[in-house]
């Protein structure tokens, strides 16, 4: 059997370490587990890595204790708007949506853009009525609007003094036919203006894989991220100056850091299975799982 591999993250964010209270750490490690259990399942029966990153993310666009799919951040409005892309190593294909709102599930509609639109990216209308079209599963807006996402709302339009909520979900994946994968979703900012586009749903930004060199998922301060092509930049490190994959990730997060100041992590997987798991925040919810090797599962940065 091949080397097959997954890594997970479910956002990266600089935080006094109160206001993550126990119930909701114990809530956000079993996410992760339960993420890339989805993820790891379809790899280890041979199932490609571009299906493998698509169930661990949809798991965690399900879950509510992560920035993604139901447990989106609110924009300024109130409103949900979520983001999403998926890459394909094999054949650089990608798919990517923005501005999205009522979608059970962004990244798979990112997915089916990639699959059956001539178009790399839509956006906003456009992206809803394909995802209607194509019989995506859709949710009231109740259904994404969270007890947690509307207090951090509230608190942060009182501008009270609080760290909006940035997170982003992602995972990257080897399979066993050596082909690489990556795909990338948020619920944006709280309290973001209407019609913000963060790093997750830019190629090259928040996502980016290919077989000659890995698959790289970013989160943090998307704004940042942007601004140093953060993904591509990690591929550009592996693929012209032959770093190892955890180098490239430190060496992008490191980069122009007088001018890109802000949150970083970056996950990422080679063609030979090695993986990195970076950040310059506190806290990185993360997991990853190696063929048949143990899980593991971390939100501290001192963990493992």
């Amino acid at each position: 059997m091949n080397k097959y591999a997954i890594v997970i993250h479910g956002g990266a964010v600089t935080m006094d370490p109160s206001e993550l209270p126990p119930e909701e750490e114990a809530a956000q490690r079993e996410g992760l587990h339960d993420a890339l259990q989805a993820g790891w399942e379809v790899l280890h029966r041979g199932g490609s890595a571009l299906e493998a990153v698509e169930a661990a993310v949809n798991s965690m666009e399900n879950n509510e204790h992560f920035n993604a799919g139901r447990g989106s951040s609110l924009n300024k409005q109130g409103e949900v708007q979520m983001d999403a892309s998926i890459m394909d190593g094999r054949t650089l294909k990608a798919g990517a949506v923005e501005g999205v709102r009522y979608v059970k599930n962004p990244v798979s509609l990112a997915r089916t853009v990639m699959d059956k639109c001539e178009h790399v990216y839509l956006s906003g209308e456009g992206a809803m009525e394909f995802a209607l079209q194509h019989g995506l599963d859709m949710e009231a807006v109740h259904y994404f609007i969270t007890e947690k996402a509307q207090q951090e709302w509230l608190e942060i339009m009182q501008e009270e003094a609080k760290v909006p909520q940035k997170d982003t979900v992602g995972a990257v994946a080897l399979d066993q036919d050596g082909n690489l994968a990556v795909a990338t979703s948020t619920g944006g900012i709280e309290g973001q203006l209407k019609g913000r586009v963060g790093d997750s749903p830019v190629i090259g930004g928040g996502s980016y894989a290919s077989n000659e060199a890995c698959a790289v998922s970013a989160t943090g301060d998307g704004e940042v991220i942007l601004r140093g092509a953060l993904a591509h930049e990690v591929y550009a490190l592996v693929k012209y100056k032959g770093l190892p994959v955890n180098e490239a990730c430190r060496a992008a997060i490191e980069l122009r850091d007088e001018d890109l100041q802000g949150d970083k992590g970056l996950i990422a997987v080679d063609k030979e299975g090695n993986i990195a798991l970076e950040t310059n925040t506190n806290i990185m919810r993360r997991g990853y799982r190696v063929g048949e090797q143990e899980p593991f599962v971390a939100i501290w940065s001192e963990e493992g």
